[in-house]
């Protein structure tokens, strides 16, 4: 499991916008936002650099 701070996301439209980047990437992530906290988890198959690669491109750099 990777976890990210991702500073930008602060509330569920935000954590949705995140949810759907990372199911975009793998449809069969398992993605956990934790708004107050600020931090999603995901795993996937995909690489570290991919999934920042596209929290960055959904507008949501992680930390």
């Amino acid at each position: 499991m990777q976890e990210f701070e991702i500073q930008s996301m602060t509330c569920g439209g935000c954590a949705g916008r995140v949810t759907q980047a990372l199911k975009k990437l793998d449809v069969q992530a398992r993605v956990e936002i934790d708004i107050p906290g600020q931090t999603v988890r995901v795993e996937t198959r995909e690489d570290r650099a991919s999934v920042i690669a596209a929290l960055t491109q959904a507008g949501y750099p992680p930390k």
